[in-house]
């Protein structure tokens, strides 16, 4: 099973598209694999640089509408290759969203104020971020303070997850 948490990436922006997670140049790629250092090459943030700030980072923590443009399971598995499994945002893109959950990743749908409060808290302290998927709780570390934050899953999506995605889930139901 995937682990769903580690070092916290915040990406302090609403709206990034998956040609900004992965850029539509490289879907010609064959593998996941050959995905794996383009993850956020295109993305624009003020001081931030995919090359270097992503490498240890296995949670991401970001604005509304995360995964919105094109609707490509390239997104998640540009992610997935490179170990990151778990997104935070206040609301994701649907069909983002549920490529996520086929993936056997975690979208995770926080308010926008538990958001702001998670910036504001963490966003420059190095947060180790963890979720117990079956208790639905976030654990959040950083500079010496701890927090735990509920959040909802439904059933299915859980099912999804723990069968590691969709196909997996299949070949076990039907």
């Amino acid at each position: 099973m995937k682990k769903f948490g580690g070092k916290a990436l915040f990406l302090d922006r609403a709206d990034i598209n998956t040609d900004e997670i992965i850029p539509a140049r490289y879907l010609t790629e064959v593998s996941k694999e050959a995905l794996k250092p383009y993850l956020f090459e295109d993305l624009e943030i003020d001081g931030f640089d995919p090359r270097k700030d992503i490498a240890d980072c296995r949670v991401i923590i970001s604005r509304a509408n995360f995964g919105c443009g094109s609707s490509r399971e390239h997104a998640p598995w540009a992610l997935e290759v490179n170990e990151i499994y778990l997104v935070i945002a206040p609301n994701f893109a649907r069909i983002f969203r549920q490529n996520m959950f086929n993936c056997g990743m975690l979208a995770v749908e926080l308010p926008e104020n538990l958001i702001d409060h998670l910036f504001q808290t963490y966003g420059n302290l190095e947060t180790v971020l963890n979720a117990d998927i079956e208790a639905r709780v976030l654990q959040i570390k950083a500079g010496g303070q701890t927090e735990q934050i509920p959040f909802s899953l439904t059933d299915f999506d859980l099912a999804l997850v723990n069968a590691g995605g969709w196909v997996e889930y299949a070949d076990k139901k039907y």
